[in-house]
């Protein structure tokens, strides 16, 4: 297979679900909602959300979806405030009926209805959320809130998303693939600076392991032969929790085959 290559960015995408049931204004009932009256003031949704996962300096797309309850019309709004130290940086979602705007600090951005019909209620609401650099893997960032307003700016909705700070996939650049190897090769790379990484075999059985250094590299030789013949190597990066994996690189175990000498005359 491909050997795993740099990047310089890449994009995380995962997706938060939108759960509701209907409750009454105020603290949170533990029972059903009962009818609302035309007159009386609107219910609030109370909301569940998923989780998405960011690692440091990467982008990431928390997806709303699902959404129940009545329907809002023209100028409702559903707006994502950033977890603590994160930025929404884009909302492109291009359907028809919504507008997006992010604010100019990036502390927001919000979603406004444009048309008359019954929006919220089908499709899914893509917000960007851009990590910071020196996030640390394996924790969470406080303070996602979620909100959606009725045209006159009542709360109709409110929830959060949880924002979890992942590692980034480490390479494994060595040994080369497609070169006939010894029974115990090298393997090298680089990996978030301070993961442990753990290279693994086809059938899972672990090669080798080390922990990256301040500048991220990296690299182990097994203690063990490998069998001979192909092979797949892969690399494992782990830290506070999370874990991040590189592409797999087929290799050939085994010195290749004596060239034959000349035929006599």
């Amino acid at each position: 297979m491909n050997r795993s290559s740099k990047a310089a960015a890449a994009v995380v995408t995962a997706a938060g679900l939108l759960m509701g049931g209907w409750a009454s204004a105020g603290p949170a009932a533990a029972g059903p909602a009962a009818a609302v009256d035309a007159d009386a003031p609107p219910p609030r949704e109370r909301v569940l959300w998923g989780s998405v996962t960011i690692p440091p300096g990467r982008d990431g797309i928390v997806e709303v979806s699902g959404l129940s309850g009545p329907a809002l019309g023209f100028g409702s709004s559903l707006t994502l405030s950033a977890p603590a130290g994160a930025k929404v940086t884009a909302v492109p979602l291009t359907a028809a009926g919504y507008r997006g705007e992010v604010a100019a600090d990036g502390r927001s951005a919000a979603y406004t209805a444009t048309s008359a019909d019954s929006p919220w209620q089908t499709g899914t609401f893509p917000f960007v959320v851009a990590v910071p650099a020196d996030a640390v893997p394996g924790t969470r960032l406080d303070g996602c809130v979620l909100r959606l307003a009725d045209a006159g700016g009542t709360e109709r909705a409110s929830g959060g998303c949880q924002v979890t700070v992942g590692l980034p996939s480490p390479v494994l650049s060595r040994p080369e693939s497609g070169v006939p190897l010894g029974y115990r090769p090298t393997a090298s790379g680089t990996a978030y600076p301070g993961a442990r990484v753990t290279v693994s075999d086809q059938d899972g059985n672990e090669v080798c392991a080390d922990t990256a250094g301040a500048d991220g590299v990296w690299s182990c030789a097994p203690g063990r032969d490998l069998p001979a013949g192909t092979n797949r190597l892969q690399a494992t990066a782990t830290m506070n929790g999370a874990s991040a994996s590189s592409e797999q690189i087929q290799i050939t175990v085994g010195s290749p085959a004596p060239e034959q000498a000349p035929a006599a005359p």
